[in-house]
């Protein structure tokens, strides 16, 4: 065995990646911490961020070793840092998930140690196939997957169809030859190993997974596959929750995924940039996912949501809850999977106890994560003229059981029990809300008070007399979450 495979057997424990897991925000949490919970919590923490040996339960009780690893665990996922086990921090540890230790508190992150291939040009091989998919939808799903990494960095793959590649590629079940079995349906994915030589780059899929090419009814093979090729190439985890090798599942479209900005400065403090780039084309640019601390930020719509804040933004949007300052940001499709990304508007209807999203001339509703039945429909089924190709920003006002919808310098109010435009509208927003003389951007409402967003700013209102109290930032509600 030689010295770097000796090295590989002797870090395994976090080399190992078993990676990908599916997002399942609708895990129910329980309203007390059991003792069983604790355990389980102990558990986690002793797997993913090196807990040491704890004798019995002891989470509650914030002894020190515990409370560290709960606040380093907190911090990974962006939740509110109590060091103790809240609802919150035990329904992230519930999910499904990789296996590699979360240690790295950072954007994107590398193993260390000169763990990458010291030269550009690999090969890969395709052990066997799943039967889940066709060959051909299997070989086309590796070959992109790894064309992603391909095109920003100087690294070119080679296919081979017998000997011993750089990356072997390979579906297994259960136990499968490399002392890490899989866990079966869900959960853990797959798994990959470091730049190394031997078992190093290789990469494995559990077989009893479904895998699909471009359905969102199993996992894409070629998702999973561009996650694992970049710990197959020496990329650790991401805390961005947009990234790539962010440890969580996310079902994007293969056709018209592009290489988050994240993952392409992770690869390229690696690899260096692709030297073939085309200056003249040089293709779509890697999307950056949007921070709350920028104070340029200007949001595509806020709303609330049965207590919560929502504040979206392109791909993403932020969960804010009354009991912490930290927002936590999340895919929107992670959520609502039927959902569209860079909406136009949101609001919570408590009338119907629903929350809806408008995208264009179509809106969406949705009951907790559910697609209510009949949507998406045309936003003119509110009554709104055809004239009107979308709606700017959209709030509930709880004491009328009104909705105003924003539109361009003019406002439309409907009535949600009645489902009727009322008479008289549009009017002018100025006229109702004093001082705003810009576009609305988003607006909601929150503990009685109305706030009107225009660009990176926002005007608090009382609805009823149309009083101006204050102009703030965006950052009122929405927290810098670089803390």
């Amino acid at each position: 065995m030689s010295p770097a495979q000796k090295h590989i057997q002797r870090n395994m424990k976090t080399l190992i990646l078993l990676c990908l897991a599916v997002a399942a925000y609708c895990v129910p949490i329980p309203q007390e911490v059991t003792v069983e919970d604790e355990y389980f919590a102990e558990s986690y923490l002793k797997n993913f961020f090196n807990l040491t040996e704890e004798t019995g339960p002891t989470i509650r009780r914030g002894i020190s070793p515990v409370s560290k690893k709960l606040r380093e665990m907190q911090r990974f996922f962006g939740l509110m840092i109590t060091g103790t086990l809240t609802a919150d921090t035990l329904e992230m540890m519930k999910k499904a998930r990789c296996g590699v230790p979360d240690t790295n508190v950072a954007s994107f992150s590398t193993f260390g140690n000169s763990l990458k291939w010291e030269k550009n040009r690999l090969t890969y091989r395709i052990e066997n196939y799943t039967p889940d998919m066709s060959t051909s939808e299997v070989d086309d799903s590796i070959e992109k997957a790894l064309q992603v990494w391909a095109k920003v960095t100087p690294l070119r793959f080679t296919r081979i169809y017998s000997g011993t590649a750089d990356i072997m590629i390979s579906f297994g079940r259960g136990s499968h030859g490399d002392y890490y079995p899989f866990d079966g349906p869900d959960g853990t994915l797959a798994h990959a190993f470091a730049p190394a030589p031997g078992i190093g780059g290789d990469a494995h899929f559990d077989e009893d997974e479904t895998f699909t090419f471009r359905s969102n009814t199993g996992y894409v093979l070629f998702m999973v596959a561009a996650h694992e090729f970049g710990h197959s190439l020496g990329l650790s985890h991401s805390n961005d929750p947009g990234a790539l090798m962010y440890p969580v599942y996310t079902y994007r479209n293969p056709d018209t995924y592009v290489l988050p900005r994240d993952d392409v400065n992770g690869i390229q403090s690696l690899y260096g940039p692709n030297p073939d780039k085309d200056p003249v084309q040089p293709g779509p640019e890697p999307p950056t996912t949007p921070d709350s601390c920028d104070s340029s930020l200007v949001l595509d719509a806020v709303s609330t949501l049965r207590g919560e804040m929502i504040f979206f933004k392109d791909s993403f949007f932020w969960r804010s809850y009354p009991q912490s300052e930290r927002p936590q940001q999340s895919l929107i499709t992670n959520f609502w999977p039927d959902a569209p990304i860079n909406i136009d508007a949101a609001y919570e209807s408590q009338y119907s106890d629903n929350i809806l999203l408008f995208k264009g001339r179509r809106v969406w509703a949705f009951s907790g994560y559910d697609l209510v039945s009949g949507y998406p429909k045309s936003i003119s089924s509110f009554g709104l003229p055809e004239s009107v190709s979308k709606i700017d920003a959209a709030l509930y006002d709880v004491e009328s059981g009104k909705t105003l919808f924003f539109v361009g310098s003019s406002y439309y109010s409907y009535d949600e029990a009645k489902q009727t435009m009322d008479q008289g509208f549009p009017k002018q927003s100025d006229e109702t809300f004093t001082g705003l003389t810009s576009k609305v951007t988003a607006a909601f409402q929150y503990k009685g008070f109305t706030y009107i967003y225009s660009g990176p700013f926002m005007f608090e209102y009382s609805l009823r007399s149309g009083r101006l109290f204050r102009v703030l930032r965006n950052s009122y509600f929405l927290r810098c979450t670089n803390f």
